[in-house]
């Protein structure tokens, strides 16, 4: 009677998509943009492999763009059914989807002035008018309540850790002839321990279908302090009169450099004057992270004013386009912190093409950087890199904080898995590169689980 179909984030970790067929219902878990390669981001552009104005509903995991990022497009192509999430999400997606509305529009702009574009008059794959319109249909719900959103459909979202708002959620489906199932979707499962935001949460259920991320499926995280870490790179960079250029997430991973950078300032290990948050929506996604305070875990309730810097202007915005260009006719040190954190587009790659080639520049790199990436070149170590259309040269220090990730690792997943009540029949592993799936795949099996299925984009598999 049901049916899920995979239509993104398999053999990779960004375009998250999962078509869930039951009966006459339709219903999709994430709407997500590729990010990476030329190849993948095409695939941002190819028309959906479904008919928008069939789906019943889209229930969102978390604002992210790899899992929010097409939902303009979605609308603009006929989907008008209601967008769930949880609460402390609706105001980042608002934030995320109006800003990649905006950059789609700069980029075909900037495209057409330079002339790098392929086509004669190059479009935006969405505008700022279609991701209003997206907004209009989200449906925010609360955290571990279980909601019907339609006949025979009841949905619940416990906390992922992760993203403020992050969720894993059950979709519980009840057929006519009583006959039920249960699909687990893991989301993007967070950290322990981590600052900021609460552990992850497994549901006490057992689902008929899990469907588990596996971004770090292949590895742990070392033990490590990011704090000292960034601090040594710092001082370092200053040291040869240098700029510390930080790509990073404008939702989640600037928050927590702000606390790190927060701490060192209070300490009076950096001069908090030298510190420039070049993200617009970084700072308005401050803003809700501050307002959610019972979202908080218990580090940031006892450090209440944490990320005040923000508001009270301790550290530097740069609100404005000028502002941000000025950064580079900067003649003292600074740390820049600037999205994207893939540096895929954003104004930090403007500030990448300009401190690149320079020696003395160090580039920090504090989260997952996806194969076909900027990011992912520049960790790899890339001599050059392509920025709008050139070469530029990397004379400049990478860096990579290890440890750092709001992802799980594979002993991580494990714990969540093993705080389930029990087993799941079906396991199908996505949201990560093969070798990931693979080695969690087995690590899974010797803990009990059924072999998993590692779907590839656009299988489906009855149920």
């Amino acid at each position: 009677m049901g049916k899920v179909t995979f239509y993104g984030a398999c053999g990779c970790v960004t375009g998250s998509c999962t078509h869930l067929r039951w009966g006459d219902t339709q219903i999709l878990v994430d709407c997500g943009m590729y990010q990476g390669s030329d190849e993948l981001d095409q695939r941002n552009w190819d028309p959906f492999e479904f008919t928008p104005s069939d789906l019943d509903a889209v229930v969102l995991t978390h604002a992210h763009l790899d899992h929010s990022g097409l939902l303009p497009k979605l609308a603009a192509r006929g989907f008008t059914g209601p967008i769930y999430c949880t609460r402390p999400s609706r105001g980042l997606v608002s934030l995320i989807l109006l800003d990649a509305g905006k950059i789609q529009e700069e980029q075909a702009r900037y495209a057409l002035k330079k002339g790098y574009s392929r086509y004669k008059d190059p479009k935006p794959l969405y505008t700022s008018e279609d991701a209003n319109e997206a907004l209009k249909l989200v449906q925010p719900l609360p955290f571990d309540q279980e909601r019907e959103i339609l006949p025979g459909i009841r949905i619940c979202y416990r906390r992922a850790g992760h993203l403020l708002g992050a969720a894993n959620v059950s979709i519980t489906a009840k057929g006519s002839d009583g006959e039920r199932r249960t699909w687990l979707f893991s989301g993007d499962v967070g950290r322990y321990g981590v600052p900021i935001l609460k552990d992850p949460v497994s549901p006490d259920l057992v689902p008929d279908a899990l469907l588990l991320e596996s971004t770090y499926g292949d590895r742990l995280h070392e033990e490590s302090n990011p704090k000292e870490e960034l601090n040594k790179i710092i001082q370092e960079t200053f040291a040869r009169r240098g700029t510390v250029v930080i790509p990073a997430f404008a939702l989640g991973r600037s928050q927590e450099m702000l606390y790190y950078l927060a701490e060192l300032a209070t300490e009076g290990q950096i001069d908090p004057a030298t510190v420039f948050l070049d993200s617009p929506m970084a700072v308005k996604a401050t803003r809700v992270y501050d307002a959610a305070v019972g979202e908080h875990d218990e580090e940031l309730q006892e450090l209440d004013d944490l990320v005040d810097p923000l508001a009270k202007d301790v550290f530097q915005h740069c609100s404005t386009v000028s502002q941000s260009k000025a950064l580079n006719s900067r003649r003292q040190p600074a740390v820049i912190i600037s999205a994207s954190g893939m540096a895929t587009a954003g104004r930090v790659v403007h500030h990448l093409a300009h401190h690149l080639p320079d020696e003395r520049a160090s580039v920090v790199l504090v989260g997952y950087q996806a194969s076909g990436t900027r990011g992912r070149a520049l960790q790899d170590g890339a001599d050059t890199v392509s920025i709008h259309g050139r070469r530029v040269r990397v004379r400049a220090q990478i860096h990579t904080l290890a440890g750092l990730s709001a992802h799980a690792d594979r002993r991580e997943l494990r714990r969540w898995c093993a705080g389930l009540p029990g087993k799941a029949r079906r396991l199908f592993l996505n949201h990560g590169e093969e070798n990931a799936r693979k080695a969690l795949a087995a690590v899974l099996e010797e803990d009990g689980w059924p072999r998993a299925v590692l779907p590839f984009l656009g299988d489906s598999v009855p149920w």
